[in-house]
């Protein structure tokens, strides 16, 4: 069993986040990053799967030169081997040029017998693109899986929603969304942090790839951002005295503000 992991680099959401002046793009650079938290049940699954059988795991990932730390926490965790697609033309790519880029670095690999992400990211929360990129691969996606089983030559997912549980089933190769509910990632061991030094990762270009600059990149975006400013600070509360009609005016600063 051959899997690819598609996996995200995403600013820290305890660091101090913000765009870049230039193009009020997020700024990855300048900021703490780590892997996707969501995207770390998408590597705990793999991984399950292949140690029930056999095959390898490799984490895919697109990004500046920080991302290759979301290949090598992957890689801490178990996975075989990475791919890192970057290229500065890559900067400010929307989620249907990402699916195209995730497409053509999947085809490159070699067609794996499943691919698996996460149910979004945790910066810009996309969830669409596991779909767009099962289209573009032309395969059947099974999304927000909260329990997988992976048999021969096909594969059934449990999905929660709020009133009901589905089970959905799919020939092999597939794609896969998984929730964070349907594992515990585990911690990356001492010994698989030294085996990781040792493990391969690839660097593509969009000339490896076969891709326009033209066909990515904030240019060809279908949405930007065109202003931000900081958050002002929060302002002082107001603090209400109960002089025996707290409850009145409680309910009239409400209803002043509209809450009520």
């Amino acid at each position: 069993m051959n899997i690819v992991v598609c996996v995200k680099y995403v600013p820290d959401a305890q660091a101090e986040r913000t765009f870049n002046a230039s193009d009020s793009t997020t700024d990855r650079v300048n900021v703490d990053g780590l892997l996707s938290e969501l995207d770390e049940y998408a590597v705990e699954e793999a991984l399950k799967i292949v140690e029930a059988g056999e095959g390898e795991v490799t984490v895919l990932t697109i990004g500046p030169d920080n991302a290759s730390d979301a290949i090598k926490k992957a890689l801490q965790m178990g996975a075989d081997k990475g791919v890192h697609v970057i290229d500065d033309a890559i900067h400010g790519s929307d989620a249907l040029a990402t699916s195209l880029l995730l497409a053509k670095a999947i085809e490159k690999i070699g067609r794996p017998d499943l691919v698996i992400t996460g149910m979004s990211s945790t910066d810009g929360i996309m969830g669409v693109v596991p779909t767009m990129l099962a289209e573009r691969l032309g395969l059947p996606a099974v999304t927000f899986a909260s329990e997988l089983t992976v048999g021969a030559g096909s594969v059934s997912a449990r999905r929660d929603g709020d009133v009901a549980s589905q089970t959905i089933e799919a020939t092999l190769p597939a794609l896969v969304s998984v929730t964070d509910q349907i594992n515990e990632p585990r911690y990356p061991s001492f010994k698989g942090i030294m085996a990781a030094k040792k493990k391969t990762v690839d660097t593509w270009s969009l000339a490896d790839l076969g891709v326009s600059a033209a066909e990515v990149g904030l240019d060809a975006a279908w949405t930007k951002v065109t202003s931000f400013e900081a958050r002002p600070p929060r302002a002082k509360g107001t603090i209400v005295k109960d002089e025996g009609d707290g409850g009145a005016k409680l309910a009239g600063f409400l209803a002043e503000r509209k809450f009520i």
